[in-house]
């Protein structure tokens, strides 16, 4: 009986103590789940900023990328750019000394210009000489060249060199006849009468007339500078040789009569 008297206290006394802890354990529970939660929530946040500030540092990153390439890519440019403008810059250092190249030329054309005139007019009027001098053979062709010259030298819208060029082609012509063999038809006064007759002319050694009827054949003598008739062995030979210059016949030796040239007084 005493011994159960004596529990009673110590029982009441864990109740009572279980009563006064019991809230002091809820809430301090509830102030450390409110401590985790908000630790939680922080965490939260903080791993939010890291994601954030992760992505932003990406962004950057790839922003730096893009702008270093844009940057070599500006700095190939650059180079293309510098070589380009020194091959202008060679160009225009070319042009200039090409410009005065030209300048000089013009200066150095005004004086060929002064003496290149004259000159052309000599040989126009020594053309005329020498075709009075020579053997009289396609007359009016030449003549009717050198006038031809005389009135181009008069033509301001001919420029110099077309008008050189043109002299010297009626040189050239000239000296082409000395080379070639003719046959050609035409009139000659014989006695006082012309006659039609056909003229053989071996470059510039004989120029030789025959009638069509072959009863009389000629020269023109140089050393006279008249016509003249040949004995009747020279007939054959002008025969054949017509024939030759008309390509009737092939070529083959002939003899023909070649005035000497007068000795100097």
């Amino acid at each position: 009986m005493q011994t159960q008297k004596k529990s009673r206290p110590a029982g009441w006394l864990g109740a009572a103590l279980a009563a006064v802890l019991l809230p002091l354990c809820l809430s301090t529970a509830v102030a450390s789940e409110r401590v985790i939660t908000a630790s939680l929530a922080e965490q939260k946040a903080s791993d939010s900023a890291s994601k954030k500030s992760q992505a932003r540092i990406a962004q950057l990153a790839d922003q730096t990328s893009e702008l270093l390439g844009e940057y070599r890519l500006a700095l190939q440019k650059l180079d293309r750019v510098k070589i380009y403008n020194r091959h202008l810059q060679t160009l225009v250092n070319s042009q200039e000394t090409e410009k005065a190249n030209i300048t000089r030329q013009l200066e150095d054309f005004q004086v060929v210009q002064t003496e290149i005139v004259p000159l052309m007019e000599i040989m126009i009027a020594n053309l005329d000489e020498f075709i009075g001098l020579d053997l009289p053979f396609n007359l009016v062709e030449r003549r009717d060249r050198v006038a031809a010259l005389r009135e181009m030298m008069d033509d301001s819208e001919i420029t110099i060199s077309e008008k050189y060029r043109k002299i010297m082609e009626a040189y050239q012509i000239e000296t082409n006849f000395g080379r070639d063999m003719e046959a050609r038809n035409g009139a000659l006064d014989i006695g006082g009468e012309s006659r039609e007759v056909e003229f053989l002319r071996l470059g510039r050694l004989l120029l030789a007339y025959q009638t069509a009827n072959k009863e009389e054949t000629g020269f023109f003598n140089p050393n006279t500078r008249q016509w003249e008739t040949l004995p009747a062995e020279y007939r054959a030979s002008i025969t054949e040789g017509l024939r030759i210059a008309r390509k009737q016949s092939p070529p083959n030796l002939l003899m023909l009569p070649v005035s000497a040239p007068e000795a100097s007084q």
